[in-house]
């Protein structure tokens, strides 16, 4: 099987992929109580999902106990700007980096199903099942165990030789690989990504709490976020790239291959005027084949509103006096919430 695994590797590499590693399906017996505690202390917020399944999430090999081995593979996104400048313009929204172009899940699975097209047809008998964020599968857990990195202070995983701007798929298959040496914690005495977060949604080290990190309220929190919140949300209106972009292993990060995961230069620091003004129609048009688009206009609008509540910018006031009446009533609420602050 060496020699087998050996080529799946080259084919990954040929395909997009940076790295790729093999861990067994049950190599990360401690998810399943870190998971369990997460859900427990209500951290998910309104993410039900992540409550349900859990015996799935917590151990791979009840997924699909036929299963012997999980090819874990990496595709960078970095990018070619600074994410953080954006932070800086009090009229432009921030997004985050991954969310600039085209969906990374439509990319990344077709590369992982050509992957494993050439792994069966290279061994008899193989099955295989591939998962790219969609399923109830730990992806940064068994990225580590398969040694693609580690999980760092902040959750995500980073890498020694291409920092933390990397997208995660997953191969699960039949076929019984050697495995791969567990990543190893090389975050030492850093806290850049603890310290950095304007929420403090690290309750400690390599633990979150989902409540308070900014990519949970802009993208699965519906309804009004808590005005506690709102003024710390600055102008990022969809994601948060922050504990990212300053973690020192991306010195080291490569290239993003795929010229989709390139930012469209309208999405770099669009601006808040012109995104608030968006109807249902012009939204689905402008995000078409992005990410963004499944949050919805009107939770978008709602994050543009805080944005603008936020910038400081008397001339946006106008703005948001107009969607005061806006049909959608927590759009309407954050409107009247960014009138009074400015």
């Amino acid at each position: 099987m060496t020699a087998l695994l050996e080529r799946l590797r080259a084919q990954a590499l040929q395909e997009g992929f940076a790295k790729m590693g093999v861990c067994a399906p049950d190599a990360i017996p401690h998810a399943a109580g870190h998971l369990s505690t997460f859900v427990e202390k209500d951290r998910h917020g309104q993410m039900d999902w992540m409550a349900k399944r859990m015996h799935w999430r917590g151990n791979p090999a009840e997924l699909w106990p036929d299963a012997k081995s999980v090819v874990m593979l990496a595709e960078p996104y970095t990018p070619t700007h600074d994410p953080l400048a954006v932070l800086d313009m009090a009229d432009r929204g921030a997004i985050s980096v991954y969310a600039q172009n085209r969906d990374y899940h439509d990319a990344v699975k077709k590369r992982l199903k050509r992957v494993g097209r050439w792994l069966i047809e290279q061994a008899q008998d193989t099955e295989i099942k591939v998962f790219v964020d969609t399923a109830p599968v730990m992806e940064k857990p068994l990225g580590g165990a398969a040694g693609l990195g580690w999980q760092g202070k902040h959750t995500n995983l980073v890498s020694r030789d291409l920092g933390n701007w990397f997208f995660l798929g997953a191969i699960f298959t039949t076929v019984d690989f050697a495995k791969d040496e567990a990543g190893q914690d090389q975050c030492g005495s850093c806290t850049a990504c603890l310290d950095i977060c304007p929420t403090k949604a690290f309750p400690a080290p390599y633990q979150l709490d989902a409540r308070r990190c900014i990519s949970y309220l802009t993208i699965e929190h519906k309804g009004p976020v808590d005005l506690e919140l709102r003024a710390l949300l600055g102008n990022r209106i969809y994601g948060c790239d922050d504990c990212l972009a300053i973690c020192p292993w991306n010195k080291f990060a490569v290239e993003a291959r795929d010229i989709t995961y390139h930012a469209r230069t309208e999405l770099v620091a669009p601006k808040l005027a012109e995104l608030a003004q968006l109807d249902d129609a012009q939204f689905r048009v402008f995000f078409s084949k992005s990410p963004v688009k499944r949050i919805g206009r009107n939770q978008f609008v709602r994050n543009v509103l805080y944005a603008i509540g936020n910038s400081g910018d008397a001339e946006l006031r106008s703005v948001a006096t107009g969607l005061k009446n806006d049909d959608d009533p927590t759009v309407a609420e954050a409107a009247t919430w960014a009138e009074a602050r400015l």
